[in-house]
């Protein structure tokens, strides 16, 4: 069926003409609510107080959605709300990294609050259309498009039953339906996910950006805690969004010339110091393989191990043999990153889709780790493949890489078997069943729909049918609040175990990276210096989910001289480039201690929301024990000159004549005891009393003391 026959399917279930609002200084101050049940389209103020304390993107979010749910709301609740906002400085095009938004809902894994961030278009085209945040509420009865027509200042619902559900396809239909020309269709922004979403917990979204060298529609992820997943339920096959074009001032910023400044300079050390640093243009953030490998922290079945024989058949040096090279892969437009790496006319080998040429967004070093080390497989074919299905069906890749990596534990440690699999054999390294278990997620069908639970159900199903200890099912399933852990292994990193347990959403390395800074180069040995670094990290880097920014050029490019600042790990000449853009878009008074005191209201704000939904305490915190230490005697075996050092050095215990067992539950207890001095520690830090609950000293401090927030607490202090 070609484009025209699909819109003449086309069922118009509602209109609605709206007035436009260009932006000020960032910001039109006008929220679109569409209620897909209802089909209410209506436009909302913002209120002063929420732009004051919430800034943007994440903080709206979290805003909108505590106003639209009670405490009870599950997440397959028609007034469960999925919000996308980008922030003030989102959709800049003088600076790189200014494409974000943010998506906030009720997440079907965790029970409580995820955020996920994401480029793409369409963030910024909501914004140039005249709206800060979008709030999407109610459940369609048939699958909707919403199109948000930026250029005729409508919004339109229909039913449209013929178009594709996976991305890949779906996307370029859409931006193909909605553009006038070839030339149009770079105004045009999708968000979609795909079949599996239909039948999983782990659902993502996909927003699209248009390639315009390749001349295709590309993709990137809102992918952790089940959004996508949010999205179908409420029957949604797709928001599109368009606008006349982009202009070099949409955001009608105070001093343009402040922006591309700064921008100028970035620039100059993107092309000069990019090579030599992280290789972001040639080879993305899969330039971190060998690194991590070399580092023993590389997760390698299921985290057991940090590296790996057979690594350098997945290192930079193959992916970079294997993207196309001299494209400017930026998601968003000025972007001088190019770190949307892709791979071109790549020919499918199996699922639906067999024998046909795709372009496959990444890997990611998230993807290669995952799909790749983490399960036991060193083919860089089959990571690419992976990663296509995936992004197309609307799976979380980091999800499906640590969710596929329990399971090849649990088979080959005869939790699972071929009888329970349904004819799998899912042990490490087994490409060819890795794909037929994800192609079965797609479809809803056989251990598939086990497997799209992810891990915090299926230890739940796995002990209910007794087929493994629920203890040792709890120390290998890396997940921390039901979130995947992401692909870094953090047994040696004190400060990197509290980086992924102490999120306010579960174990995304976006709240924190320490390692490298805790374990190769003890710049943070006290309980007190790491608790400040689980500080100050969290809040800066939440700031970039307020405001619309990328978080990658800020420390993967580093000026010549960083090293020999005070804080090299601050970047602070980067820091005071977010402050100068920050003060010349909005024209507020800023410096960088508002600018961690801004994230810390919406931080504290989140685990209050985390606490009214009956979570956000120091239980929630746990962490599976192999984020901590050796679980099995072969992982103790494998750094055992390790583990014996520190039993001497740290212990003063003599490890000769004891048993591997032995060893393991005295080296247990140590790492234990040192996460929870670590929890006390960050606790106190962040004003928390020694239950992980923000005090009402504290929260007046902030000015996050609104009477609904201090209600939350004020029976558990």
């Amino acid at each position: 069926m070609d484009i025209n026959e699909m819109r003449a399917r086309h069922r118009l279930l509602t209109q609605w003409e709206y007035d436009w609002t260009p932006l000020d200084k960032g910001y039109t101050d006008k929220i679109l609510y569409i209620n897909v049940g209802t089909k209410e389209c209506r436009a909302k103020d913002v209120p002063q107080v929420m732009k004051e304390k919430f800034i943007g993107g994440k903080g709206y979010g979290l805003r909108l959605l505590w106003d639209a749910t009670k405490p009870e709301t599950r997440w397959n609740d028609p007034e469960n709300e999925i919000v996308i906002s980008s922030g003030p400085i989102g959709g800049i095009t003088q600076y790189s990294g200014t494409g974000k938004s943010l998506v906030v809902t009720i997440s079907p894994q965790t029970g409580s609050i995820i955020d996920s961030n994401v480029g793409g278009f369409f963030g910024p085209f909501l914004k140039f259309s005249g709206f800060d945040a979008l709030e999407l509420q109610g459940a369609a009865e048939n699958d909707i498009i919403v199109f948000i027509d930026g250029v005729n200042h409508k919004i339109e619902i229909f039913e449209a039953p013929e178009e594709a559900l996976n991305s890949h396809i779906l996307a370029e239909q859409l931006t193909e339906m909605f553009a006038e020309n070839d030339s149009d269709k770079k105004n045009i922004g999708v968000v979609s996910s795909g079949m599996a979403a239909d039948h999983s917990l782990i659902g993502m979204l996909n927003f699209s950006f248009y390639d315009n060298k390749r001349k295709k529609v590309r993709l990137k992820q809102a992918g952790r805690g089940g959004i996508g997943t949010v999205f179908r339920n409420k029957r949604i096959k797709a928001l599109v969004c368009k606008i006349p074009g982009v202009k070099g001032n949409l955001n009608n910023v105070v001093d343009l010339e402040a922006i591309s400044e700064r921008g100028r300079r970035f620039n100059r050390e993107m092309r000069e110091l990019d090579e030599s640093q992280c290789k972001m243009r040639s080879i993305g953030t899969a330039h971190l393989m060998e690194i991590m490998d070399d580092h023993d922290l590389l997760p390698t079945n299921n985290y057991q191990y940090g590296n790996h024989k057979d690594s350098p058949k997945i290192d930079s040096n193959v992916w970079r043999s294997l993207f196309t090279q001299g494209v400017p892969d930026g998601c968003w437009i000025g972007c001088n990153m190019s770190c949307a790496k892709a791979v071109d006319d790549f020919r499918l080998k199996s699922g639906p889709y067999k024998g046909e040429s795709v372009i496959v967004d990444g890997p990611e070093y998230e993807n290669a780790a995952g799909l790749g080390s983490n399960c036991g497989i060193f083919d860089p074919y089959y990571i690419i493949e992976a990663n296509f299905y995936c992004d197309t069906y609307g799976i979380c890749t980091i999800t499906w890489g640590t969710s596929m990596a329990f399971i090849m534990e649990c088979y080959e440690r005869g939790i699972l078997n071929r009888e329970r699999t349904g004819g799998l054999e899912l042990n490490f390294g087994n490409i060819d069943h890795a794909l037929e278990l994800l192609h079965q997620v797609a479809r809803g069908e056989g251990f598939g729909l086990i497997a799209g639970q992810g891990i915090r159900a299926m230890k739940r199903i796995f002990a209910d049918k007794g087929w493994g200890d629920w203890n040792f099912m709890n120390d290998i399933g890396m997940e921390n609040k039901g979130l995947e852990y992401s692909q870094y292994m953090s047994k040696e990193s004190l400060a990197q175990q509290g980086g992924y347990a102490l999120t306010n959403k579960g174990p995304q390395h976006d709240e924190a990276w320490l390692i490298f800074m805790d374990m190769v180069n003890n710049q943070i040995p006290t309980f007190e210096n790491k608790a400040e670094a689980l500080h100050y990290f969290p809040m800066f880097r939440t700031w970039f989910g307020l405001v619309g920014l990328c978080k990658v050029p800020w420390n993967d490019v580093e000026p010549e001289n960083n090293a020999e600042t005070d804080e090299p790990a601050k970047v602070p000449e980067h820091v005071d480039n977010y402050v100068t853009i920050y003060k010349a878009v909005t024209g507020r008074p800023f410096d960088k201690k508002r600018l961690v005191e801004d994230s810390e209201r919406v931080y504290n704000f989140q685990r209050v929301f985390n606490i009214r939904r009956g979570f956000g305490r120091r239980v929630d915190d746990n962490q599976p024990y192999r984020a901590c230490g050796p679980v099995t005697p072969e992982e103790y075996l494998s750094r055992e000159e390790r583990y014996d050092k520190q039993m001497r050095d740290k212990l003063g215990l003599d490890p000769e004549g004891k048993s591997i067992e032995e060893k393991i539950r005295i080296i247990r207890a140590y790492r234990e005891d040192q996460y929870e001095k670590l929890r006390d520690a960050v606790y106190k830090r962040r004003g928390w009393n020694n239950n992980g609950i923000p005090t009402i000293e504290h929260l007046k401090k902030i000015g996050m003391d609104f009477p609904e927030v201090i209600d939350v607490v004020k029976d558990l202090q």
